[in-house]
């Protein structure tokens, strides 16, 4: 009589759960390698810009202050936006910041408008 042990052997199945589990752990260490290595990636080309305020100059233009956070030494190009009482976009400037050692500096730029704004804000930041 063939015991299950003798059968196992004869077809191999004990083999493959082994190479099943094996390459099983091996995609499971490089997927975590991989997504590791995309967050370490995504940060050092992280932006951070916060709103410090807004004066209304006039009805043509509006004065925006806001603190860069970069962690890298690279430059920087931000979307500086004037919005009326609406949300509605007045005016807005691209303002191109060079690298520097600082990890966080200050800004303040004035937006032109074509209408008297409400607020003013920074849209967007990102590595040039």
């Amino acid at each position: 009589m063939t015991t299950t042990l003798e059968l196992d052997e004869r077809y191999g199945r004990g083999r493959r759960r082994k190479a099943t589990w094996i390459i099983g752990g091996i995609i499971a260490v490089l997927a975590v390698i991989a997504a590791g290595w995309m967050t370490v990636a995504q940060s050092m080309n992280s932006v951070d810009a916060d709103d410090l305020g807004f004066e209304v100059v006039d009805a043509h233009s509006t004065t925006v202050r806001f603190q860069l956070t970069a962690t890298n030494q690279k430059d920087v190009v931000c979307a500086v936006e004037a919005l009326d009482v609406e949300f509605g976009v007045v005016g807005w400037k691209i303002v191109e910041i060079p690298a520097d050692a600082a990890h966080t500096r200050s800004f303040t730029v004035t937006v032109p408008t074509v209408a008297e704004a409400t607020t003013g804000l920074v849209n967007a930041c990102w590595v040039a």
